[in-house]
């Protein structure tokens, strides 16, 4: 390549950064499986207690945020929001097309013993222990990286026990500019990723 394109593109590079405007967007979350789960309702059962989530997250207001070559940052958050609220809207609605009622419970200590108190055939306890994009800008490209990690607590009370599963996925890509277009994408598609894995094989 010519030095005089060289510079065409190092000046949009630099001209597509600086316009990037500073703020808040919203990610829309979004769970399309990509496979079917015929299993899923035998394991868990017709009706599924969800606890409270756990957010262990240190930053919690934010999901994300890209970091331009000039000027203020962009931050992301969830929608819905919080973050909690779009996890078990998610969840919930993918329960739901499999037949599974799902029910809010107050609370749930996450020990065996207790199943037997609940008016489910199961219950969900999820902790969030990452959920991040980090985008940052560099002449000619940019980098994206998303980190995203739950962990499962499937109780079920036909079977007395509590099965734990821990999935997170961390990706990273290169774009010739970070938009939250991109980052929702890259975010959704971690998501599924998740969701799919746990909904084939909760326990």
């Amino acid at each position: 390549m010519s030095t005089y394109r060289w510079m065409i593109v190092l000046v949009l590079s630099l001209f597509i950064s600086c316009c990037a405007k500073a703020g808040t967007y919203s990610l829309n979350l979004r769970y399309q499986p990509s496979k079917e789960f015929p299993s899923l309702q035998q394991k868990i059962g017709p009706s599924l207690g969800i606890a409270p989530i756990k957010d262990e997250r240190p930053e919690i207001l934010y999901v994300g945020i890209h970091n331009p070559l000039q000027g203020l940052p962009q931050r992301f958050r969830s929608e819905p929001f919080p973050l909690e609220k779009a996890i078990v809207d998610l969840l919930s609605g993918a329960f739901a097309r499999r037949g599974i009622k799902t029910i809010p419970v107050s609370g749930w200590d996450g020990k065996p013993e207790s199943l037997k108190d609940m008016e489910t055939d199961s219950v969900l306890l999820i902790e969030i222990r990452r959920f991040w994009a980090e985008g940052k800008a560099a002449p000619f490209k940019s980098n994206l990286k998303t980190s995203i990690q739950f962990v499962f607590h499937v109780g079920v009370k036909r079977e007395g026990r509590v099965f734990i599963r821990n999935m997170e996925v961390e990706r990273e890509m290169t774009f010739f500019s970070v938009t939250p277009e991109r980052v929702e994408t890259m975010v959704n598609q971690i998501l599924t990723d998740i969701f799919d894995n746990f909904l084939s094989n909760p326990y």
